[in-house]
């Protein structure tokens, strides 16, 4: 499903664009779409195109929508902004709690990031919905809960090391030393013809989907202020 999406345009802040035009985030709509990705919606929409085209049934719209709404949203309901996940650590740790993911920090050696998460808060007027008192303190109150939940990220100097151990299709997002933020970009691994782990994501620069030209630690390796990365295998059970 990635490869089908090379070349599609890069679009940020898809997500919040009710948002500009009077919408309530206290009750988001889900948005969905194949022609247009951040780099977490083209996460979101190839595994839920992927999991939509599986098994018996056909593949159908309302089925693409139910898959993306249970990654995208808190315990796979979409209750308003705040239940988004908004923070991909979370993302992750929520998927694996319900069977979407597997985290393959523990095996790969990954070492706990405890730093408390308080971008958004903190950040305040980055984030139109955060304008909405309820919805403000929701957010401060999501951010408390996940303290104490670490983030295992495998240091950028070990992702070399434990390479052969990532396959195509993995889920990466990548650490940052940013305070209060867990991760700032989100891809798939993939690997070339020749077995060379490669990056697949919706880049900000350059402006559409593309499989990148370095390998994976050298991408990581020339992202200023990275850490290291998460990564989270799907299942398709």
């Amino acid at each position: 499903m990635g490869e089908l999406a090379a070349g599609t345009p890069y679009q940020p802040g898809t997500l919040e664009a009710y948002l500009q035009v009077g919408g309530d985030p206290r009750s988001e709509p889900l948005t969905l779409s194949l022609t247009r990705f951040d780099c977490v919606t083209l996460v979101e929409s190839c595994l839920a195109l992927a999991r939509a085209a599986a098994g018996e049934h056909r593949p159908s719209w309302r089925r693409f929508g139910r898959e993306v709404e249970r990654m995208r949203y808190r315990g796979g309901e979409r209750l308003g902004y705040p239940s988004r996940l908004h923070y991909f650590s979370e993302w992750i740790a929520d998927g694996a709690a319900r069977g979407l993911v597997r985290d393959l920090g523990p095996e790969l050696g990954g070492e706990e990031d405890r730093r408390p998460l308080r971008f958004m808060t903190e950040h305040r007027d980055s984030y139109r919905a955060l304008a909405d008192e309820v919805v403000f303190r929701e957010i401060a109150a999501m951010e408390r809960g996940l303290d104490g939940r670490p983030r295992l990220v495998v240091p950028r100097a070990r992702i070399a090391e434990v390479a052969g151990r990532i396959e195509t299709g993995d889920v990466l997002a990548f650490a940052t030393a940013i305070p209060g933020l867990d991760v700032t970009h989100s891809a798939f691994a993939y690997r070339d013809q020749a077995g060379v782990l490669r990056v697949l994501h919706a880049p900000l620069s350059g402006g559409v989907v593309e499989v990148t030209r370095a390998t994976l630690p050298e991408y990581v390796g020339a992202i200023r202020r990275s850490t290291g990365i998460l990564v989270a295998r799907p299942l398709w059970a």
